[in-house]
């Protein structure tokens, strides 16, 4: 009543024995110790054997009795395989097939000599059926020379074909032959169903093949054929053949040489217990139940298989020890048995329990453990590992997530697929799941010394992320330059008009000075004048070169603060943006900014330079002299005079100009101010003329400003790049993939809300109380998503620069023509202009986001039973990294039968061949269509006041008739779901 279930096995279907009917070659002298011996040392060991003969029993029956004397201790199931030769033609010969006999009947030795009774076959005027003294007959009737019985057998055997037609008759006409015996027909080509090539055999070829329930043949293309993987679907074969058949091969030695020794050591494997009904099983799923090569199919490693569960210091556990298969494990029972108990025991035996888990609440915890916690006391579970390890852990969570500890399974409780697919939406949980498998199908190499997906993104994304916001930050500097350019724009009329208005002051102010010189003094006013022109060139040099002495000392003033500030400060970011680069101290303080040149030198020359040009410039006021001797001869050159020297010399010629002292002292004055209004007109000109140049420099900022708009988009297309090769692993996969596995999708696109972007300005930014095309609400944001929005979600970086130029040569008068102050607010318009420039270019409404689509709907918008069912992939189909059991408790709770099948079947048929797969059920379809190899069957006493019921537990095989009718009384499923678990219970539907 405790087994570990299906396991694979060894078997000899088709073997002879000394003594053989036909082709008897293993010699006259004692040929059976040595059969016997070859037989029990051959490897691997063979556990059950099918006993061949042509129409006879007498040597199955030898073989019994051997056993019964001590030989064979490793073969627990023996069971006759009659070969019969059927009256169709194969390439060679003639076409055999086999009778192969359950033991399980007592009498079973009778019941095929009564049919073999009834399959008669007519010569020499004369019927005979075909029991061993029917063929010793006509044996003799063919060859009068014969009179040993033996030879005539032979010769009979040789001489009966037994009408194929007649056989199906005599099957189908005998419940205990359908019940007790499989047909199984060679697949060959000399003496199989292969040899019937000819266009007239077809009918008849597919009769047998369709009459048969086992095919005898090894070769790979035959298996995958009958498994519906060539060009005959699964479909197909159902309708043509009664269904997929098992591929079953032998020895059929017929010398010493070759017992047990198939060629190319195609030996053949049957999971389930040594029983006929594991024979049945693999008539049902032969897929999973039958295979042909030198090993049985691999399944997860011995390391990461639980093999046994002990639990000790607990008298609710009535059965302490239970052993379990490397494959999947179907825990079932009805409600209240202990099925969550035992997945709870071994996910606490595997650390696999979290924190959370063992803090739930107890009353409304669905944790066996967790509402039992107070009732657990000093119990204990101990794992064996298929490996050899072991490991003890309390039942009550005690010794729980220790800081060293490792979950050595991953446990679905009821509680994290709640969690995790609740109807509340997607939880962070289950993306973080999608995110650690897709990290997880990434080579270490690829993984880049990432722990994680979130690592391995932003190791990924990290450089386009950080040039997208260097770009941005460009575009917001640039836009502060054009705004500047365009408000000096705007300021050339009024410029121009200052500027003619201080020449005509200036023009006034030297005709009054004119009206101011005495006659006879116009040489001297004439010379005052040049002096005067002269000394406003040096003033304006004097006053350049005091600018440049003030720029270089704030100059200094910055390179103190790169140093001490700015530049660690930029190697601290760096240092926090770079962690993977590894570089040490020495190796980072290379990356420390400093000046290229001895700018301390430089800077501290450069003053120098210019108090001395100052000096130089200004001169030293000359000795007071003869005020009648010029202190400038007459032709030296007045740029090469120094400003001291020339304001004496005017100061001179003031004295001349006029004897009034009041009208000299008003010439003086009217000198001067003409002097500083002539500075005035300079500079004036000058802001002139830049102004002027305006339009050049911001219509080049702006081809600036939209290169780096379309690096923005450069980097946002890169960062979509990589995001899209994280997934590439697994999108390949499911690009190859069947069924259910395909409804998975994953893709990385740009998300733009473009309604944020264009709501921002109808807000913010222009007065829509304005007439003119932006006045209503709404309509700046239709306009960005009509001629904006597609650039922006799927352009190249050229088109979204296209597409933007193209918007704002279209609407920016419009635009400029809604903003919310008059022309006279020049401040406003001024600050409103940057802030508006800003927002055009801004990319914060630019997203880069990567979904997850199951059936193409968005994860986050599925139902939960679906979500149970994309976290079911993912942990069952998709996780290959992790190959610790998978410990699942109800993985059906929310889905419908229908679903379950369709869905969930094949990825549990698909999962158990690599880890091992522990569930709780009561779904019929994941017992029995996932041919689950052990069910353990949970039953609880009653619950007595203040302890814990009973709990009992009984596991085998599905081929285990007892197995069976317990799996039939408990589990519930659909319509189609019961139907087909009747098929492979091998039960009658009762309408």
């Amino acid at each position: 009543m405790m087994n570990r279930g299906s396991e694979w096995r060894r078997w000899e279907p088709h073997i002879h024995t000394p003594g053989t009917v036909l082709n008897n070659q293993f010699g006259a002298v004692d040929p059976w110790a040595a059969y016997l011996a070859a037989l029990e040392q051959v490897t691997p060991k063979i556990e059950a054997i099918g006993v061949t003969d042509y129409y006879v029993t007498d040597n199955y029956e030898e073989v019994l009795r051997q056993r019964a004397a001590g030989h064979l201790p490793d073969v627990e199931l023996i069971f006759p395989n009659i070969e019969v030769r059927l009256d169709v033609t194969a390439r060679s010969g003639f076409v055999n097939l086999h009778l192969i006999v359950s033991p399980e009947d007592p009498n079973h030795i009778d019941e095929i000599r009564r049919i073999l009774t009834r399959l008669r076959f007519t010569a020499h005027n004369d019927s005979f059926d075909c029991t061993r003294q029917e063929l010793i007959r006509l044996g003799k009737l063919a060859d009068p020379s014969i009179s040993d019985d033996h030879t005539a057998l032979a010769h009979g055997a040789t001489q009966v074909k037994v009408n194929f037609d007649q056989l199906r008759k005599v099957f189908k006409e005998s419940d205990w032959a359908k019940k007790n015996i499989l047909i199984a027909v060679a697949g060959g080509a000399d003496d199989g169903t292969s040899g019937l090539r000819q266009a007239a055999d077809a009918t008849i070829r597919q009769e047998i093949e369709k009459f048969a329930h086992i095919i005898f043949a090894s070769s790979a293309a035959q298996r995958e054929f009958w498994l519906g993987l060539r060009s005959v679907s699964v479909d197909e074969l159902r309708k043509r053949y009664d269904g997929c058949k098992p591929c079953l091969h032998g020895s059929d030695a017929h010398d010493l040489s070759k017992v047990g020794q198939p060629a190319d050591n195609r030996y053949c494997w049957i999971k389930g217990s040594l029983t006929f009904d594991a024979l049945r099983q693999a008539c049902i799923d032969p897929g999973s139940r039958a295979h042909i090569g030198q090993e049985p199919p691999s399944h997860a490693m011995p390391s990461q298989v639980i093999s046994q569960v002990e639990i000790d210091n607990a008298l609710w556990a009535a059965t302490p020890s239970i052993p379990l298969n490397h494959g999947l494990v179907a825990i079932v029972g009805a409600r209240g048995s202990g099925k969550t108990a035992l997945a709870d025991v071994i996910a606490a035996g595997c650390d696999a329990i979290t924190e959370a888990g063992w803090n739930a609440d107890e009353d409304i915890s669905p944790s066996f453990l967790v509402r039992a916690q107070t009732l657990i006391g000093n119990a204990k579970v101990t794992l064996t590992w298929g490996g050899g390890s072991s490991i003890t852990r309390a039942l009550d969570g005690s010794d729980s997530n220790e800081p060293l500890a490792y979950p050595r399974a991953r446990y679905l409780s009821q509680q994290f697929v709640e969690e995790l697919c609740s109807s509340k939406g997607a939880s962070d949980g289950l993306i973080r799941e999608i995110e650690r498998v897709i990290f997880e199908a990434h080579t270490e190499e690829q993984r880049e010394g990432s722990m994680n997906f979130a690592e391995l993104l932003e190791s990924k994304t990290m450089r386009f992320r950080l040039s997208r916001q260097r770009e941005a930050e460009a575009i917001a500097s640039i836009s502060e330059r054009i705004a500047e350019e365009l408000e000096k724009e705007g300021l050339v009329a009024a410029l121009t008009t200052q500027v003619a208005q201080k020449k005509g002051l200036v023009d006034g102010y030297n005709a009054d000075l004119s009206k101011l010189v005495l006659k006879g003094t116009q040489a001297q006013a004439t010379r005052h004048a040049q002096l005067s022109q002269a000394a406003q060139v040096l003033t304006a040099n004097i006053q350049n070169l005091s600018n440049q002495r003030r720029t270089f000392l704030t100059m200094q003033d910055e390179v103190k603060s790169m140093r001490a500030t700015k530049a660690p400060e930029m190697l601290r970011e760096v240092k926090t943006r770079y962690p993977l680069s590894r570089l040490d101290a020495g190796q980072w303080s290379e990356f420390l900014l400093d000046y290229k040149g001895d700018v301390d030198k430089a800077l501290a020359g450069y003053i120098v330079w210019a108090d001395q040009q100052i000096a130089n410039t200004q001169g030293v006021p000359p000795p007071l002299g003869d005020p009648n001797v010029s202190l400038i001869a007459a032709g030296e050159n007045l740029a090469t005079v120094k400003l001291a020297t020339l304001r004496a010399e005017m100061a001179r010629l003031e004295k001349f100009i006029s004897a009034d002292k009041i009208v000299r002292e008003q010439y003086a004055a009217l000198s001067l101010r003409i002097a500083q209004e002539s500075a005035a007109l300079k500079t004036l000109e000058a802001r002139l003329l830049d102004a002027q140049l305006a339009a050049t420099r911001r219509k080049a900022l702006q081809t600036e400003r939209e290169a780096a708009y379309g690096r923005v988009f450069d980097a946002i297309v890169s960062e979509q790049q990589v995001l899209e090769a994280l997934y590439a692993p697994l999108m390949t996969r499911l690009a190859s993939s069947t069924g259910t596995l395909r409804k998975l999708g994953f893709s990385v696109s740009r998300v733009v809300d473009a309604d944020k972007w264009g709501e921002f300005a109808e807000e913010e930014l222009i007065d829509r109380r304005k007439a003119g095309p932006f006045s209503g609400r709404g309509s700046l944001v239709g306009l960005a998503n009509s001629q904006l929005k597609p650039a922006w979600e799927t352009g190249t970086s050229a088109q979204v620069q296209a597409a933007m130029t193209q918007f704002i040569a279209t609407y920016w008068k419009a635009l400029v023509a809604h903003a919310p102050y008059a022309p006279m607010q020049k401040q406003e318009l001024r600050d409103w202009s940057r802030q508006f420039a800003q927002w055009l270019f801004r990319t914060d409404h630019i997203t880069i986001r990567y979904e997850i689509a199951y059936d193409s709907v968005d994860i986050r918008r599925l139902s939960p039973g679906t979500r149970g069912i994309v976290l079911l992939l993912l942990y069952l189909a998709l996780d290959d990294a992790d190959d610790r059991p998978l410990i699942i408790d109800q993985p059906e709770e929310n889905l419908d039968p229908k679903s379950v099948f369709d869905e969930l079947v094949s990825l549990f048929v698909a999962a158990k061949s690599k880890r091992q797969v522990i569930m709780v059920t009561h779904n019929a379809n994941l017992v029995i269509n996932t041919d689950a190899d052990q069910i353990i069957i949970a039953d609880a006493g009653p619950h007595p006041s203040g302890g814990l019921p009973s709990i009992t537990y009984i596991a085998g095989g599905l081929e285990e008739a007892h197995i069976r009718k317990a799996v039939c009384d408990i589990l519930e499923g659909g319509e189609d779901a019961f139907r087909e678990r009747a098929r492979r219970l091998r039960v009658r539907l009762e309408r």
